[in-house]
């Protein structure tokens, strides 16, 4: 008996919770029932806290994205600045070491410009020519070539004027003789062309 009384006692429900219990009877499954009074303002304000936490996050991630590409373009600019460095500094070494070598091709030349063309000295003048010519090979494979300054328009970025001279074959300004050859190495001029020049 005692267990059909309880059961009982709890379908009893006071009128108060009837009428939470229809309003919750009347809530579609999944919704929360519609917020009241004080409840709207609240999330009225979190909704725009929400948007000024959003709005800062978009702001702060554009900022952080510019820095990064920025930092990237530095970057990028500082490795092509320092391969062009590196480019000069090798360029330059390889130019003061080659230049020792064009002293040594000009007295070869100087060399087979007096050799004997006859006798026993003409053997050996062979040989030396093979010695000029291997080295001169050498040195254009390096991307060293000689320049053209006989006949050619003075020019103090290219030529280094010995002596000037009145001669009637040449105009004035232009080069009679070259002294001493000049050189270039890739597109920059490694040693300047002695010369007379036409007064």
């Amino acid at each position: 008996m005692k267990k059909k009384e309880t059961v009982k006692q709890e379908e009893v429900l006071t009128p108060q919770e009837g009428d939470a219990l229809e309003e919750t009877a009347t809530t579609p499954e999944g919704e929360s029932a519609p917020p009241q009074g004080d409840e709207i303002p609240a999330e009225v304000d979190e909704i725009s806290a929400l948007q000024a936490a959003l709005k800062e996050c978009v702001s702060k991630q554009h900022e952080y994205l510019d820095g990064w590409q920025r930092s990237r373009a530095e970057f990028t600019n500082y490795k092509k600045r320092i391969a062009r460095e590196n480019e000069r500094v090798y360029q330059t070494a390889k130019g003061n070491i080659v230049k020792g070598y064009l002293d040594v091709l000009d007295d070869l030349e100087r060399a087979l410009n007096n050799c004997p063309l006859e006798g026993e000295g003409a053997d050996w003048a062979d040989g030396i020519e093979l010695i000029y010519q291997k080295l001169q090979s050498k040195l254009e494979a390096e991307g060293i070539k000689p320049m053209k300054a006989e006949g050619e328009k003075f020019d103090p970025n290219l030529h280094e004027a010995l002596v000037q001279e009145e001669n009637a074959e040449y105009e004035s300004g232009c080069v009679i003789e070259e002294v001493e050859k000049g050189y270039y190495l890739g597109d920059r001029v490694l040693r300047l062309a002695k010369v007379r020049v036409a007064a």
